[in-house]
């Protein structure tokens, strides 16, 4: 069946195709892994100190890496926020997802989400974190595309700012002890009290989350907001209630408050793996971590003074490599293999297919994913033709060693060989004619029209 089919066939039951395959309630096979999946939100490919950053430190999220596996060619959905996870919940590429852009677009009842994978393999769902993939009393709500239980914030501003007045909880605010200015109880903003910081509150929830449901498998998504910048505080946005071990460092106040949001990140992520061996669930869990595009220049950070793109060019809502490739950490003690580095490359599309293999059910046809599994358990691994991505006019595709970008879609294609040049610094479109004729081609069938965020010539206006 194609993926339109499919879809216009599920309905807000899609998952309700899905059949098991093993470890399904009452088969008495073993049970299927618990699955987390932590989302940092901005954060860089080197800004981890197990990706090469040398002066924030990282130690648990470096040990996660040295029991797990580290991925070096793992991409995001796209380069900024709310399509990269749009593509991380469905499967599907930039071309062919609903949410293309930043935007208030929000998911249908018949599109198909891991969490709606998950729930009908019988997990427990939960969401702990930034949504973005509909507003209050929209189709996609969290609990309205296959979240038991949602704590957290809806929109992206929203969720720029790390003390708001209320959080949501399913489908309802939970007021906060923080205080906004008059007239800015609607969620952006900067708060003039600042009680409860939003992301110690997540942690909180992710660690009750776990603890209710240590008894059945479940499905975590804890997608943090740490270290995005609180956009409207301006170069005063890297909001953080002290800066830590970095307060003494002869930096500029707002790198001081990047490299504290990333140790808190670090301490936190620590804190879920140490809580999950502490109720006897390390080897029965599958821990994921990832940032959701490359790091930003919001709220006076500067993603030079840490390198935080590593070796890599540009930054959030850039194609180059800065943009989208991202850290990816694996860990399920028992079943990966401690102190492994992947090459193969992957991206957010991926992870559906994995879920749903690891939770032992078929997940939807036409997805534009396919499932790591097999990397992550030893086994030989299918490879992508190619990976996809667009962005308001532009486009990129990885298709082996070589990779795309295509500013505006009349305009020329540049090529770069990333095995010679990760850095994307020589265009090789004149040496390597025939490639771009494939990848040219390959551009020509990747995407359908999206009446949101068409692919439009500069000289339109842009929707």
């Amino acid at each position: 069946m194609r993926r339109r089919e499919f879809l216009k066939a599920a309905g807000a039951g899609a998952a309700g195709l899905l059949l098991p395959r093993r470890g399904a309630p009452g088969s008495g096979a073993p049970r299927r892994p618990n699955i987390i999946f932590i989302l940092a939100d901005d954060l860089g490919y080197g800004d981890l100190g197990c990706y090469g950053q040398k002066q924030i430190r990282t130690p648990r999220l470096d040990r996660m890496a040295a029991e797990g596996m580290r991925f070096t060619q793992f991409y995001a959905g796209s380069t900024v926020c709310a399509p990269s996870r749009c593509v991380l919940m469905t499967g599907l590429h930039t071309g062919h997802c609903l949410v293309r852009a930043n935007g208030r677009v929000p998911l249908r009842p018949e599109d198909v989400t891991v969490a709606k994978v998950l729930k009908e393999a019988g997990c427990a769902t939960g969401l702990v974190g930034k949504w973005g993939l509909g507003d209050e009393g929209s189709t996609g709500l969290p609990t309205r595309q296959g979240f038991d239980g949602f704590f957290g914030y809806l929109s992206q501003t929203h969720a720029h700012n790390y003390y708001p007045p209320f959080l949501l909880r399913d489908e309802r605010r939970v007021p906060l002890r923080n205080v906004m200015p008059a007239g800015r109880d609607g969620g952006p903003g900067v708060a003039v009290k600042k009680v409860e910081y939003s992301h110690d509150l997540l942690t909180a929830e992710a660690i009750r989350f776990v603890e209710g449901n240590k008894d059945r498998p479940f499905f975590l998504y804890l997608a943090y907001t740490v270290p995005h910048a609180n956009n409207e505080a301006g170069r005063n946005g890297m909001e953080v209630p002290d800066y830590g071990p970095y307060a003494e460092k002869p930096w500029p106040e707002a790198q001081k408050g990047h490299a504290a949001m990333i140790g808190r990140l670090d301490r936190d992520v620590g804190q879920l793996l140490d809580r999950l061996k502490a109720l006897g669930l390390d080897g029965e869990t599958v821990v994921f971590f990832s940032s959701d595009n490359g790091p930003h220049r919001e709220g006076g950070a500067d993603p030079a003074f840490f390198d935080s793109n590593g070796p890599l060019r540009g930054i959030k809502r850039d194609l180059y490599e800065g943009g989208i490739r991202v850290p990816m950490i694996v860990r399920w003690p028992g079943k990966v293999k401690p102190g492994g580095v992947s090459d193969h490359v992957g991206y957010f599309a991926d992870f559906l297919p994995t879920a749903a293999e690891l939770a032992g059910v078929d997940g939807p046809a036409g997805l534009d994913g396919i499932s790591v599994a097999p990397t992550l358990l030893g086994r030989p691994q299918r490879a992508h033709e190619a990976l996809y991505w667009e962005f308001r006019g532009s486009q990129a595709v990885r298709m082996g060693r070589f990779k795309t970008v295509r500013k505006r879609l009349d305009g020329p294609i540049e090529l770069y060989d990333l095995e010679k040049d990760v850095g994307e610094g020589q265009d090789v479109a004149a040496q390597q004619p025939a490639v771009v004729e494939r990848i040219r081609g390959y551009l020509a069938a990747a995407r359908t029209e999206s009446e949101h965020w068409p692919l439009v010539r500069p000289d339109r206006r842009r929707r």
